[in-house]
């Protein structure tokens, strides 16, 4: 008997004792500023705000961020005959069709990653060669038939 009035007695404690911190968690909770740091709770205001400062500030990562103005995939670049393409450093080229010629700077040529070789001043580019320029100093092809490049990377056309 003794027994089970210790058991109710502790009941009966476990119970109140679990009342009382509901109650001063709910008072806590009740005193918060809702969508303040200090609120338990995320609100959908609280997360589209956070989301609004991420894109803006990506947008202005993207802003400041030096691009060279070069393509990300191969872009088709069809020169008449006579007109030279200028690339800048890192700048992919292959010639698809026609006649081409390697123009080169003081500092070298622009390298053949097909065959291995660097192409100099004058030297004929083969068709479907990727090439490489190392520089920007002016290196580039200049084209004796219509021709027709793929690209990648950034480059002017020149007469």
């Amino acid at each position: 008997m003794m027994i089970r009035k210790n058991k109710k007695l502790l009941f009966s404690l476990i119970t109140i004792c679990g009342t009382i911190l509901m109650i001063g968690q709910i008072v806590y909770a009740i005193n918060k500023e809702p969508g303040s740091t200090e609120d338990p709770l995320v609100t959908l205001s609280f997360v589209e705000q956070r989301i609004d400062q991420l894109k803006g500030y990506i947008d202005e990562k993207i802003k400041t961020t030096p691009s060279t103005g070069g393509a990300v995939s191969l872009e088709v670049v069809n020169l008449k005959a006579g007109e030279n393409l200028i690339a800048y450093q890192g700048t992919e080229i292959i010639l698809r069709s026609g006649r081409a010629v390697i123009i080169d700077s003081p500092a070298g040529g622009i390298s053949n990653l097909t065959s291995g070789f660097d192409l100099r001043k004058g030297e004929r580019i083969p068709q479907n060669h990727l090439l490489l320029v190392p520089r920007t100093d002016g290196r580039g092809a200049k084209a004796e038939t219509a021709t027709v490049f793929m690209v990648r990377g950034a480059y002017r056309i020149e007469q």
